[in-house]
């Protein structure tokens, strides 16, 4: 049986509601995108109400962890990638 998104770790209904707004509707989808272009596209479609610990949420679903277990090496890699994004939008 398929989980819904929000019974992945880390991941609640409003996240759930958010990544079904960008055509993410099953835990396959959102593996097949990975967490990085998800949280590319909430942050675009959503702005600021996505930030980097939305990030981090969506790595730790697809690692099922949660994200404040996730490597540090991996935190590190994930924040680089939200800075130079950041600077790239401005």
């Amino acid at each position: 049986m398929k989980k819904r998104l929000s019974e992945l770790r880390n991941l609640g209904p409003v996240t759930e509601r958010q990544l079904h707004e960008i055509g993410i509707r099953t835990e396959a989808d959102l593996r097949a995108m990975g967490s990085i272009e998800a949280w590319h596209r909430l942050k675009f479609v959503f702005g600021r109400h996505i930030n980097f610990l939305a990030l981090l949420a969506l790595e730790g679903a697809l690692l099922d962890c949660d994200w404040r277990t996730l490597p540090p090496e991996r935190k590190a890699e994930l924040d680089r990638f939200r800075k130079q994004k950041r600077a790239l939008s401005t």
